[in-house]
Parts: structure tokens; sequence; C-alpha cells
């Protein structure tokens, strides 16, 4: 179970830790199920083999977050998305206690898991990233073509002649 989890661990992008004291096995069912619909996980797991599977992972700065019962939301691919996707649970459901997590390698309070789950998606970033290092290039482009295309308001010799 250790190395499961540990393989979880290493290849996760995003992991939230939560406190789901009070939740009833339904309600952690369908979330278990609204996070498994789209490459998620949710974990209960004891602390003591949650501290053995994070050791030598980018999770491994949680290991002072693990305290009483403890639920592990794991994303694989967009943090944003598993931040979102929990914290939509936790508006419908009071119970669940968003605790800390680790996005990254980056340990993050509940705060900075708002924070992230309010942020476009990975690709969106990209392109907004991409645009940004694009634009001054265009900019140059343009006003080499149109250094290129006007006369700059002056007459050549052969339009002064032809006057």
């Amino acid at each position: 179970m250790i190395s499961g989890l540990k393989d979880k661990f290493a290849r996760a992008t995003g992991v939230i830790l939560t406190d789901y004291k009070g939740l009833t096995v339904q309600e952690l069912s369908e979330l278990r199920k609204q996070l498994k619909g789209v490459s998620l996980e949710y974990k209960v797991v004891k602390n003591t083999l949650a501290k053995r599977a994070i050791e030598g992972t980018s999770v491994e700065a949680a290991k002072d977050v693990l305290n009483g019962p403890v639920g592990i939301a794991i994303g694989y691919d967009d943090p944003s998305f598993l931040a979102k996707k929990v914290l939509a649970f936790a508006k419908t459901n009071e119970k669940l206690k968003i605790t800390g997590g680790v996005i990254e390698g980056n340990i993050c309070s509940e705060k900075d898991i708002k924070t992230i789950s309010e942020l476009p998606p990975r690709e969106i970033l990209l392109a907004i990233f991409i645009g940004t290092l694009k634009s001054p290039l265009n900019r140059l482009a343009f006003a080499f073509n149109a250094i290129g295309s006007c006369d700059g308001g002056f007459k050549t010799k052969k339009a002064v002649s032809e006057q």
C-alpha cells in the first residue's frame, strides 16, 4: 500500500489535504465519483502510512500538515483543475475542510489553494504567456514594414522634377 501511494505522490502535480470528519460514506463516495470521472483521486489514508509514502517525493513538504483524519485529493495534470473540483465539492458540503496541500512541490495553505483554483487552465496560461512574448516582435515587424512602405513625407528627385 505504501509503495502504491508513493508512486501516486511521485506522479502527482497537486495534492490537497482535507479533513473529512462528519462526512458520511455516501458523501465520500460522491466526492470520489466526481473526482474519478476527471482523472483525479481521493484517498482516505492513515497518517502513519501517508507520512511513510511521501518520503522522497515532492509532497514531503506537507509532512507537518498530516494531523488527524486526512483525506488526500491527488491530481496528475492541471493543479488548478484539482483545486477547482475539491473546492466545488467543499462549497456544497461544508463538512469537508481543506487543511493544506502541495502544488508542484510547493506547500500551500487553504487560501493559496483558493487562489490557484481561480487561475485559468494551464493551456490558457501558456497561450497568454506566448502571446505576451510574441507581441513585441509583432510590433517591431510592423514598425519595419511601415518604414519600408512609406516615403516618410519626402519627395524623391523624380517627383520634384515632374512638378
